[in-house]
């Protein structure tokens, strides 16, 4: 099979986003300056590579604060942003939190609250029990957001609170042209919605399906790497598929590569979600070099150039 030559094309930008970079940092910072253990509710950022790696290093993961049994330790929140009442809990607690949160979660954060204030009834588009919309969903009072997941739920929303105006926010990693068909559905059903200034979907995610794209109708097969439970890069996979590469696929940790339909393949194309740190798609590439012959020509669409600061009580 060595004989076999194998075209990559590897999609750019892809891997870590500024907002994952800035929430590792966190952890390894608040390690560095509180040693360990230093608590995180919830997976820092979806990928287990990465929570592997940081569990090395003195982190300690839990769903909920009351399972930290010495509370005079830190805790981080995740870069997916956690209701309002998680950061009352911790101060109840007496403990020490940071908030990793992705400054554009948080943006969607202040915006739900800012239209609520302003007597908005909110929709949000987005996953259930994505952590992300748990988090955007508990930064209001409960009744006064409503959560819309899909074409079919924008065709048979009911709004009944006609004293009211409606709004709407999204969850910042989902399917570019999934949102904009759900978009348009609302406004036609309710032409005066009132819509975000600036679009919620944050930039790493477009600029990662752009470049899928981009990329996946030359390719015969198409390989996204990151974790099962990461939602961006499961929209990855269905944006290869929409874009002309059928056999397009998830690489998690417990993938076994399909050589055998890769040796059918001339063309593959290989991009990774926002979570997956560059030496996932490194070691996927140095493992097909072990059974084919490969050439590799990556093809950026966008260069990136996004920094977000850490907390300053870590510097």
């Amino acid at each position: 099979m060595k004989n076999k030559e194998i075209k990559i094309l590897l999609s750019a930008p892809r891997g870590f986003c500024a907002g994952v970079e800035r929430a590792i940092e966190i952890v390894e910072k608040a390690l560095s300056k509180y040693g360990a253990p230093v608590y995180v509710r919830h997976e820092i950022v979806h990928n287990k590579f990465v929570v592997d790696d940081l569990k090395k290093k003195g982190a300690v993961f839990v769903e909920e604060l009351d399972e930290i049994d010495d509370k005079s330790r830190p805790v981080i929140f995740s870069a997916h942003g956690v209701p309002k009442k998680i950061p009352i809990e911790a101060e109840k607690y007496k403990m020490t939190y940071i908030d990793a949160t992705c400054p554009l979660v948080s943006k969607v954060h202040r915006e739900a609250e800012n239209l609520n204030k302003m007597d908005y009834h909110l929709i949000l588009i987005g996953h259930q029990n994505h952590p992300e919309v748990i988090g955007t969903m508990g930064q209001l009072p409960k009744g006064s957001i409503d959560l819309i997941q899909n074409e079919n739920e924008a065709k048979n929303y009911k709004f009944e609170k006609k004293n009211k105006n409606l709004a709407f926010v999204t969850q910042t990693t989902l399917s570019v042209d999934d949102t904009k068909e759900i978009i348009q559905i609302l406004k036609e059903r309710f032409p005066n919605i009132r819509e975000p200034k600036k679009e919620d979907i944050c930039y790493a995610t477009t600029n990662r399906q752009m470049a899928v794209k981009n990329i996946a109708k030359n390719c015969d097969m198409f390989f996204v790497i990151g974790s099962r439970n990461s939602s961006n890069s499961v929209r990855l996979v269905e944006v290869a598929k929409k874009s002309g590469c059928l056999n397009s696929q998830l690489i998690h940790s417990q993938s076994k590569i399909p050589y055998d339909l890769i040796k059918n393949s001339k063309t593959i194309g290989i991009s990774s979600g926002a979570s997956a740190p560059e030496i996932l798609v490194e070691n996927f590439i140095n493992d097909l070099k072990k059974k084919f012959t490969v050439s590799i020509d990556e093809v950026e669409i966008i260069k990136e150039d996004v920094v977000f600061k850490v907390p300053k009580k870590l510097n």
